[in-house]
């Protein structure tokens, strides 16, 4: 993030389709030259919220700031914005070039610098060996970069972007992520993508906001979203996670989570910062990275904190890590991911083994459960 200046506040921002609200209520900040995404599944008012940023949608209520100044009811094309669509919404009878150019004619721009702010673009871009091509004989990944080359040859205070990977295949989707964020520092705007992808929030954003039903649930870096989650569905939805759940213990400075397949402690005060007390229903959510998996029968090395013991019914070789699948005593299924090189041991399906996670790596978040209450 190039600077914590503030660019676009969101207050109290509300909408509606008919009865379904799409947006509830939601207020955010996002700063000058930040890379920032808003996540979140399908229909939790993501998109919605972009479009009202780019005024293709009106809020019921609220105010959209861009710079100190109200958008609400700016025309989309007087806003100092653009949007790039999953489609990317290319003309098909236009040169590459005349693409990325047609914003800018439009604006009755001069021809001379028409000229040099498209070539910069497409060389920033690295299409410059293209221009004169037409869109339906290029690749997914150049047809995208077209849009994107299209977008920012405007020159707009912010970049709306709408899912633009998901048509693309796995491979091109990761290098169009690095391809993304370079661009971003090199042209120095502020880039709100929305995702349903974790992995791309993680790779791209220096913030994010995680959506579900209208609200936002959790913002700030993608680092506090992944190891400091407020709530079960942020932690599910930021990664994969290891789940076990119970009822909070609390005697003095020990802590521990009473579960039916077990007791594991907790570390101090992760109690008080998730805000939970003595009997509330709780999750201790463990990623699989922080997931020792080691023979049963080997000493303890380090300070383990919560012990198990399963067997391995799976493994899968991922290059550079392994991940077993370790099922329980109680049919409890774990992931655990271990660097190749760096594995206590050459477990195949069927060897019994210990999974342990230190107290601290365990993250504390409220569980919604019908268990019965423990006695205050």
């Amino acid at each position: 993030m190039n600077n914590t200046n503030e660019l676009i506040r969101i207050e109290a921002v509300t909408h509606r389709f008919g009865q379904m609200l799409a947006v509830d209520n939601v207020s955010l900040t996002i700063h000058e030259n930040e890379f920032f995404a808003l996540l979140g599944p399908s229909g939790c008012g993501k998109t919605t919220l972009l479009r009202m940023l780019a005024g293709f949608v009106t809020p019921d209520s609220g105010r959209l700031m861009l710079d100190g100044k109200d958008l609400v009811g700016v025309k989309p094309y007087r806003r100092p914005v653009n949007m790039m669509f999953q489609s990317y919404a290319l003309f098909p009878h236009m040169t590459v070039y005349d693409n990325v150019a047609y914003g800018l004619r439009q604006e009755k721009i001069a021809k001379a610098e028409v000229a040099q702010r498209t070539a910069e673009v497409l060389e920033m871009v690295g299409l410059s060996g293209l221009a004169r091509r037409k869109p339906d004989t290029l690749s997914g990944g150049q047809r995208q970069r077209v849009a994107l080359a299209r977008a920012v040859v405007k020159r707009p205070r912010v970049l709306l972007l709408d899912e633009p990977l998901t048509a693309l295949d796995r491979k091109l989707r990761v290098e169009m992520r690095l391809e993304l964020k370079r661009l971003q520092h090199e042209v120095g705007i502020t880039f709100l993508f929305v995702t349903h992808d974790q992995e791309e929030a993680l790779v791209m954003s220096d913030r994010a906001a995680i959506m579900n039903a209208g609200k936002i649930l959790q913002f700030g870096t993608v680092e506090e979203l992944y190891e400091s989650p407020n709530s079960l569905f942020v932690a599910n939805f930021m990664g994969e996670s290891n789940v076990f759940t119970g009822r909070l213990v609390v005697t003095g400075e020990d802590v521990t989570l009473a579960g039916n397949s077990g007791t594991w402690q907790v570390a101090p005060d992760a109690h008080r910062r998730a805000n939970l007390t003595h009997g509330d229903s709780a999750a201790i959510v463990v990623r699989p990275e922080r997931l020792r998996v080691e023979s049963a029968a080997s000493a303890p090395v380090g300070e383990i904190g919560n012990a198990l013991e399963g067997m391995v019914t799976d493994l899968v070789y991922l290059g550079s890590t392994i991940e077993y699948l370790v099922e329980l005593r109680d049919k409890t299924r774990l992931v655990g991911r271990v660097q190749v090189g760096q594995q206590f041991g050459d477990f195949k399906p069927g060897a019994t083994v210990r999974v342990s996670w230190n107290i601290q790596h365990g993250l504390l978040v409220a569980h919604p459960s019908s268990a019965a209450p423990l006695a205050k």
